[in-house]
């Protein structure tokens, strides 16, 4: 069944034209992954697709009744808790819960047997659609998204106090929540870390809905969608499969196309030679030949009739990336020993070591709020460690790629930001800006109404040409289009000089690195191998510490001295474990008396009995050693 129709439409805005005589059709159940390069219309179709802006000319059909989740611009929601906007998508079902309570109340009271049976079924209605549209199961919903996209933290802290990247996070959890019928996502892992994605893929997977993407994820493309709408130069093509099935199948039609082409223009120019070659022995007939001369302008016509093919475009502009170090570092270029940081109460991590070599491609990888960032501060010399020592190694010379590039330039140009770090005249700024898809009167666009894969573009334009041999790379592909990633990798590739980046896109990593340090519950592992090699290993290291048990024998006097030494050490753990299990109750029992508010106490109440259960567990394995 078709959900959406788009016919003939046509966008523009200030005069550009965006595109025209766009047609389309979206299936129930159909799961599209929007591609093509930035700029090119994707974000403005799935806009037109949410009913958020109108066309200029066509029309589009929405099936009736059709609900639509779209992560648009999130409102500012004054005075609400992150909880409190993510309930807004049970904004039914809750005023459907008041009318029962109300119910319930009205029912306690004195009121004849006809009242009193009236309000029962007026009751059991309302209650048959609560439980029917998952009125029970609002709370286990929220919580498991949550959950998913990590964001448990955040769900009692004021809305309006949270970044952007957190403000982003929750409206994707309120979209996902809303449970619509045609779920259209834009760029939904920028600000999820690689735990959220893998868990976003799994749930969309599991989604009854429509859904329509757009992302420069090429490992989530692949596990989410099933089809796949290229949009280029202002033209839309459907590829049935997903996203490697598309550039095989799109490789496969541009030289099957290309053949023809040629062809084609073989065809042509041999009629074009025979129509010469008739035109000329008709000339030189005494008296001119008119059967020669008919001849001719029947080949002619046919030729005029032939429907002329397009030259396929094969080799697509793309930025010119090569970076180049001209001056070797030292050996050691990164050497972290023993460091620790803390924010207040709060231990980012403890006892990291890091080591980066010369020509090293290393990765840091782990969850949002893990000190990843913190860590690249601390390299760049924004940030001191509470313990050890960060060094930077001799001749090094740094260049800094940072995922929140030109935020706060004001109104300055793109070419004058190019120039305040390249020292180049205009002319030759432009040529420069042009390798960057910077072309024309495009060079004095306002910096600050560039979009976030411009504003990286432009950033990679200016470390190109300064003198460095250590690049790093806070989240490089965030913000590019698929093509310019892998111009990116590319060009990092064949760099000369040492790379340190973090990252969440699994592709880039696996492409580009063999060197990963996993920070995780405020330590670091390190692994020596790509990313999918080192998620393996951690694996492995997790089950091993999950299912790992003390061997006890039941024979003390064959245990000996170092025997009974581990024992005793086991039961000073195990009870030094029950004794901060039981300051935390006591904490708990304490809040749980002063707090007045239902959602906090039904919070502290869950975790008073995951204590006491995780207690009671200490207690029988104290009983087992002992």
């Amino acid at each position: 069944m078709i959900i959406c129709s788009v016919n003939h439409i046509a966008k523009s805005y200030g005069g550009n034209l965006i595109f025209k005589d766009i047609s389309l059709e979206i299936l129930e159940g159909s799961r599209i992954g929007l591609v093509g390069r930035n700029g090119g219309g994707k974000t403005t179709l799935m806009k037109l697709l949410a009913n958020q802006e109108t066309v200029d000319e066509g029309v589009i059909h929405w099936k009736k009744g059709l609900k639509i989740g779209y992560l648009a611009q999130i409102p500012d929601y004054k005075n609400l808790k992150v909880k409190e906007v993510l309930k807004t998508a049970f904004a039914q079902l809750i005023d459907v819960e008041t009318k029962l309570q109300q119910l319930e109340i009205e029912m306690g009271q004195e009121i004849s047997s006809n009242q009193l049976q009236r309000l029962m079924d007026q009751y059991g209605k309302l209650q048959d659609d609560f439980i029917v549209n998952g009125g029970y199961e609002m709370d286990a919903q929220l919580e498991r998204i949550a959950n998913g996209l990590n964001i448990t933290g955040l769900l009692y802290k004021d809305f309006s106090s949270l970044s952007g990247g957190e403000k982003t996070k929750v409206g994707l959890g309120l979209s996902l929540l809303i449970n619509p019928d045609l779920l259209l996502l834009d760029e939904p892992t920028n600000h999820l870390d690689l735990k959220a994605i893998e868990w976003l893929g799994t749930f969309l997977n599991e989604f009854k809905g429509t859904i329509v993407l757009i992302s420069h994820d090429r490992y989530f493309l692949d596990e989410v969608v099933n089809k796949v709408l290229e949009m280029e130069d202002g033209e839309v093509d459907l590829y049935h499969t997903n996203f490697s099935g598309y550039v095989k199948e799109k490789e496969e039609r541009l030289l099957r196309e290309f053949q023809e082409y040629q062809e084609q223009q073989r065809k042509i120019k041999k009629m074009k030679e025979a129509i010469k070659r008739l035109r000329d022995w008709a000339n030189r007939s005494n008296p001119p030949s008119a059967a020669l001369h008919k001849r001719a302008t029947n080949m002619q016509r046919a030729l005029d009739r032939i429907e002329k093919l397009e030259r396929p475009k094969i080799d697509v502009k793309k930025m010119a990336i090569d970076f180049e170090a001209h001056d070797r570092s030292g050996k050691d270029v990164i050497v972290i020993e023993d460091v620790s940081k803390a924010f207040g109460d709060r231990v980012l991590f403890e006892h990291v070591n890091m080591h980066v070599q010369y020509k090293d491609r290393v990765a840091i990888v782990g969850e949002n709020g893990t000190g990843k960032s913190t860590l690249l501060k601390m390299i760049l010399k924004q940030m001191e460690a509470d313990k050890g020592i960060v060094k930077v190694g001799s001749n090094v010379k740094l260049g800094y790629l940072s995922q929140h590039v030109f935020e706060d330039i004001g109104d300055e140009s793109l070419i004058n930001v190019f120039r305040s770090e390249v020292v180049v005249n205009e002319g030759e700024a432009r040529h420069i800006l042009a390798r960057f898809l910077f072309y024309g009167p495009a060079v004095f666009r306002k910096v600050n109404q560039l979009s976030g894969g411009e504003r990286m573009r432009l950033r990679l334009a200016q470390l190109m040409y300064q003198d460095i041999n250590l690049l790093i790379l806070d989240e490089p592909t965030n913000h590019l289009d698929i093509d310019s990633c892998e111009v990116l990798e590319e060009a990092l590739e064949q760099f000369n000089g040492t790379i340190l980046a973090v990252s969440h896109d699994r592709y880039f990593l696996n492409k580009l690195f063999n060197k990963i340090y996993w920070l995780q519950n405020g330590t670091v592992h390190f692994f020596d191998g790509n990313y999918d090699w080192a998620k393996d290993k951690l694996r492995e290291f997790e089950t091993k510490q999950v299912y790992k048990t003390p061997t006890i024998t039941s024979k003390p006097s064959l245990l000996g001295t170092k025997g009974e030494e581990k024992v005793k050490m086991k039961v000073v753990d195990i009870e030094e474990k029950i004794e901060k299990i039981e300051s935390e109750l006591h904490q708990l029992k304490k809040m749980l008396e002063e707090e007045s508010e239902l959602e906090l106490l039904q919070t502290i109440y869950l975790e008073i009995e995951n204590r006491e259960n995780e207690r009671d567990q200490l207690y029988t394995l104290l009983d087992e050693v002992v």
